[in-house]
């Protein structure tokens, strides 16, 4: 039984790797947190119900017609919070899901993450949240803004429980600014919506002059069979409200979010450790490696 689930596990990681075209490095997939979660994930890729491709028809998603006939009124309020300074990065080191962006300039404001109370949404973006509440299938939303030159780096996200929209609010209009995913690019335009599936590879950079201010959705994955889509709707509640992140005082801090903002603090002094010695890093980095594997396979 035990070799049954490593063996699984490792066939979960393979499936990870090689779905799509673009892939990590081979050693950074296998600590990639993709990775952690490829036994879940692989469930969701085999009961999904839409097609495995990187890009999906949005015309396929009627729930979201609603968000796309009020993008102006969206984005009224996107450009208040923006004057108000309201789209930020996390001021506490409590955002365990989207941290690693910060640095490259991206920044958010949450309007909605699964079971997660944001009081600071419905007060200062009453019409948004108002739409968002009214679409079951958002599981979670933010404006997202990427000003000129900044960027992501090609990642996965972890949990394939859902599918990633993006709605254009306050673009540049202009292809320098856009995402990549699978080897697939997409020019943000004020107004449009498109759907892709965000455990393909992806990557984004605003090469232009001017601020992108976008929408951006968690939306359930359909699933095949209603026992699967009832799975998938558990593990985004437990595991997905878990790591949610406040805006404001007041907000909900999900429980891995708390545990983040600890770790990166003892992270400075892994990071210090490595500056001082990087081989000492890498041999004190493989051993533990070894030894967990060790403990997981042998006890």
């Amino acid at each position: 039984m035990k070799w049954a689930i490593v063996a699984f596990y490792a066939l979960s990681v393979l499936h990870i790797h090689f779905r799509g075209k673009v892939r990590l490095p081979f050693g950074r997939q296998l600590f990639d947190h993709s990775s952690f979660m490829a036994p879940i994930n692989i469930f969701m890729h085999w009961f999904s119900k839409v097609p495995s491709t990187p890009w999906l028809p949005v015309a396929d998603f009627k729930e979201l017609e609603p968000l796309q006939q009020n993008w102006q009124v969206i984005r009224a309020e996107a450009e208040n919070l923006l004057r108000l300074q309201k789209i930020k990065a996390s001021e506490q080191n409590d955002d365990a899901g989207f941290n690693s962006f910060f640095k490259n300039g991206w920044k958010r404001f949450y309007l909605k993450w699964y079971d997660a109370s944001h009081p600071s949404a419905e007060q200062l973006c009453p019409q948004t949240f108002a739409l968002l509440q009214s679409i079951p299938s958002v599981k979670a939303a933010m404006f997202a803004e990427l000003p000129p030159g900044g960027k992501l780096n090609p990642h996965r996200d972890p949990f394939a429980g859902s599918l990633r929209y993006h709605l254009g609010l306050a673009t540049p209009n202009d292809d320098r600014c856009f995402i990549d995913v699978d080897g697939e690019r997409h020019s943000w335009r004020d107004g449009v919506g498109v759907m892709f599936d965000e455990t393909y590879i992806h990557w984004a950079i605003n090469g232009s002059e001017s601020d992108r201010i976008i929408l951006f959705c968690d939306v359930e994955r359909p699933m095949r069979f209603g026992w699967a889509q009832a799975v998938n709707r558990f593990l985004g509640r437990t595991l997905m409200t878990a790591a949610a992140s406040p805006n404001e005082s007041g907000d909900q801090v999900g429980l891995v979010s708390k545990l983040f903002r600890v770790s990166f603090y003892a992270g400075k002094y892994r990071r210090r450790f490595k500056a001082w010695n990087k081989t000492a890093y890498k041999l004190t980095k493989l051993g533990l490696i070894v030894g967990i594997a060790a403990l997981i396979i042998f006890l």
